[in-house]
């Protein structure tokens, strides 16, 4: 896929689910990835089953500890090759009900965090003349879904940010892009799944169906593996003139 071995690959949200297959997908393509959480129990336990990786704490909305994460990976590593942005949560609640704190919350780490870790690799990846920068966004980042207004509205804020970063980095070997997935086998699906059925005054299996796989053409929920794929494949020299993208990886929707 690239012809630059064992490159410096940094993921976000990487200790479960849909990063932690990313972070796989990386390793066994050759490469060493910083897995970032801010569980660091759970980073460095999922580095450990990983092998080719190293577990690092890091509050992603917090730029004094993003800066200084960053910077001791390059001190170790000595550049970074690929980011991945891709830690986030849900929250289900009518806009109505949608309480700030958890507003708030939802947007520092989806979009805040991906902005900050954006801002400090830069530099490095300007320096070196190469970098790939991608963004975990959601096919929420283009179609909206109830009760998910701070998710949708932080999804579709990373597109918007994705092509501004691509426009500004176009001229320095640098490429941007977002990976949209649909409905993923994951633990946040799941914990999912009750909140939305207790919306709808439904059952699980009918919220399943209505809010997650009712719109897809599949009617399958997707492997974490799936997602990990296309992020190394957007990470190759194959992917070199692909920037600004926002790539759908939904099972169609």
């Amino acid at each position: 896929m690239t012809t630059q071995k064992e490159r410096t690959i940094l993921v976000t949200g990487a200790a479960q689910g849909i990063g932690y297959a990313i972070a796989e997908s990386f390793i066994n393509n050759g490469d060493f990835v910083a897995i970032l959480d801010l569980n660091l129990e759970a980073a460095e336990s999922a580095a450990a089953r990983l092998g080719t990786a190293k577990g690092y704490k890091v509050d992603v909305a917090n730029e004094d500890n993003v800066k200084s994460v960053i910077d001791q990976i390059i001190s170790e590593r000595g550049t970074v090759n690929v980011l991945v942005n891709n830690a986030g949560l849900q929250h289900i609640s009518p806009v109505e009900d949608f309480p700030l704190e958890k507003w708030n919350l939802l947007i520092d780490v989806i979009l805040t965090g991906t902005f900050l870790m954006t801002k400090h690799v830069l530099p490095t990846m300007k320096k070196q003349q190469k970098g790939r920068i991608i963004n975990i966004s959601s096919a929420h980042g283009r179609v909206p879904d109830a009760y998910k207004s701070a998710y949708c509205a932080a999804k579709y804020g990373q597109v918007g940010f994705t092509q501004v970063t691509a426009l500004e980095t176009a001229q320095d070997g640098i490429t941007c892009n977002t990976i949209m997935p649909g409905p993923v086998r994951t633990e946040l699906i799941e914990k999912q799944l009750p909140k939305l059925a207790e919306q709808d005054g439904t059952t699980v299996e009918v919220a399943l169906n209505h809010h997650i796989l009712g719109k897809q053409w599949m009617k399958r929920l997707l492997e974490p593996s799936e997602i990990g794929a296309t992020a190394v494949f957007l990470a190759s020299d194959g992917a070199a003139a692909i920037t600004g993208e926002g790539i759908g990886v939904t099972g169609g929707i």
